[in-house]
């Protein structure tokens, strides 16, 4: 803050400010979000693996230990302990060696969470390679050779994204995806049932667990957003109506 203008000396405590009182204000009483129709059908698909008795495969993408495959993680925990209740096999194949010990113990906690520690079984969290195309080619064996029922594929992919979605659109699974990887969103929605696009991907935490910090730290950055873009729109619309006004804000901007 040292080196910052004056707006961002205003709209950083402000935005802060905010976030604080929607974490508070989520520990008093339930906040709200809007439905998010992808990570609803996780339950769905879960059931219907459990109905058909067949198992779930759950990857975390290619990343390593980044943001986006820690997320990926998170929601992978949400599934195994919902899938956990009623006795389901998940199937989680690992890309990145150092992510692996990291996968293997938040599917060991996901079962201890919902009191079925013997559920875990090691072998089904599986370090495949670090190559993309012998990875991809090693999860489109274990979908023909499992016979899943629900693929869910959530985390950062790249070309290996098509051929997850199609080899699970010839087993028969249900299949939920979400990626911040921008090219690889439209071979998703052309292959899969549901998916998770943008920001939702980043809210899935949230929504799943509606943890008070994350659920009013969620709504928070979401009014922040708000208030920001309302405040380029004013100011758009000031300088177009008048050069003085536009200098004026520009100044103002500057910090000058």
């Amino acid at each position: 803050m040292t080196n910052a203008n004056l707006p961002v000396q205003i709209v950083l405590p402000l935005f802060s400010i905010i976030i604080v009182a929607m974490i508070l204000m989520a520990r008093r009483k339930q906040l709200f979000i809007r439905r998010i129709q992808g990570l609803m059908a996780i339950d769905e698909a879960i059931g219907r693996a459990t109905e058909m008795g067949r198992p779930m495969l759950c990857s975390v993408g290619l990343g390593g230990i980044d943001v986006p495959t820690l997320q990926a993680l998170a929601i992978t925990s949400y599934i195994i302990r919902n899938s956990a209740r009623f006795n389901t096999r998940a199937i989680v194949p690992v890309a990145n060696a150092p992510l692996f010990p990291v996968t293997e113990e938040a599917v060991r906690e996901a079962y201890t969470a919902e009191g079925r520690p013997e559920q875990f079984n090691s072998d089904d969290v599986r370090f495949l390679s670090d190559r993309q195309f012998a990875f991809a080619a090693a999860v489109s064996g274990i979908l023909y050779r499992e016979k899943v029922a629900a693929c869910f594929l959530f985390g950062t992919f790249y070309a290996e994204a098509l051929i997850f979605s199609e080899t699970g659109q010839q087993v028969g699974a249900i299949q939920v995806a979400g990626t911040p990887s921008l090219t690889q969103i439209p071979f998703f929605i052309a292959s899969c049932d549901y998916v998770i696009i943008g920001d939702e991907f980043y809210a899935a935490s949230a929504y799943l667990s509606r943890e008070p910090t994350l659920l009013g730290s969620l709504v928070g950055q979401d009014i922040s957003k708000g208030i920001l873009i309302a405040a380029i729109l004013l100011g758009t619309l000031i300088a177009s109506i008048s050069p003085v006004y536009g200098v004026l804000l520009s100044t103002f901007l500057k910090g000058k």
